[in-house]
């Protein structure tokens, strides 16, 4: 099941391996640079003993959040937690090792080979902080202000306008230790790499150097209010909301803050992240290749 799971959602999925391409490259030292799912050989080799020791090390109480959300009687739900799950015992407490990656103070280079492709994909990778950070979220406002919807200053200029990209796109994967920040176009016809990069730097560039319109900033502060209020506007939402801020984020409160985090971040603030972090000099170029294309390249 796990294999087939493997199969169906990053084997044989075009670009399905581009996370994987891009964080074994980009981490040295941190786990993020293994797959959550592995790899087949290690689904292989694994023993029905290593299923259960791994469950019972983590599937545990104390590793985990139960969320109650909807409309229920309080006394009553606090009995049914106790029927349910109080004979359940608790584990021994997991440690969590930190790992520390070195700056990326020079660009380089990575190559993949995908079978599943026929257009190769030029992608850009920068390390970011922890999604727990303010930075990440300001990341997050310049993915949009980049690249969300066809009005987004990317994709006019490179699919509408300069007909240079079959898709463009640019997105802050976001993680617990680190994040890793993705600028990524699928080329029309024969446009170069240089020529996509470069459209890429001049972005970023305007970025780095310039404030960006006050009805640019605008649109960003609608477009995550509107996220907000979408994200909690279903219980099953809010249950989800309060378990990741109350596992990973360890601040419950931020399903009523976070919003005010948004919209205190300012144009300047745009400005300094972007000089922060998406600096040539801290970036891997990875060219994602059908299978075939590499050994012409």
């Amino acid at each position: 099941m796990v294999k087939e799971e493997k199969r169906l959602r990053v084997d044989n999925q075009p670009y399905g391996n581009l996370i994987k391409a891009v964080k074994q490259n980009m981490f040295k030292e941190h786990p993020y640079r293994w797959t959550t799912i592995g790899e087949m050989e290690h689904l292989d080799a694994a023993t029905l003993e290593e299923f259960q020791a791994f469950n019972k090390k983590f599937y545990i109480p104390n590793n985990a959040v139960l969320v109650i959300a909807g409309q229920f009687d309080t006394t009553q739900a606090k009995e049914w937690i106790n029927k349910y799950f109080s004979a359940i015992p608790k584990g021994t407490p997991v440690t969590r090792k930190t790992y520390e990656e070195k700056p990326i103070t020079e660009s380089f280079k990575a190559t993949w080979e995908d079978p599943n492709i026929q257009i190769p994909m030029y992608v850009t990778c920068y390390r970011t902080p922890s999604m727990k950070t303010r930075d990440a979220r300001v990341l997050d406002m310049i993915s949009s202000y980049l690249s969300d919807g066809k009005s987004s200053k990317l994709y006019k200029k490179l699919v509408d306008e300069k007909k240079m990209a079959l898709q463009v796109g640019a997105f802050n994967y976001s993680q617990e230790d680190y994040g890793t920040y993705f600028i990524y176009s699928m080329p029309m016809g024969n446009t170069s790499e240089d020529a996509i990069i470069s459209q890429f730097d001049e972005e970023i560039t305007k970025l780095q150097t310039e404030l960006i319109s006050e009805k640019d900033y605008q649109k960003l502060q609608n477009k995550f209010e509107n996220d907000y209020v979408n994200s909690n506007a279903s219980v099953e939402g809010i249950a989800n909301n309060l378990a990741t801020y109350y596992l990973l984020y360890g601040d419950i409160n931020l399903i009523n803050t976070e919003i005010n985090i948004y919209r205190s971040i300012t144009r300047e603030e745009i400005k300094e992240v972007a000089n922060k972090y998406l600096k040539p000099s801290q970036r891997m170029i990875l060219d994602y290749l059908p299978a075939q294309e590499k050994s012409q390249n």
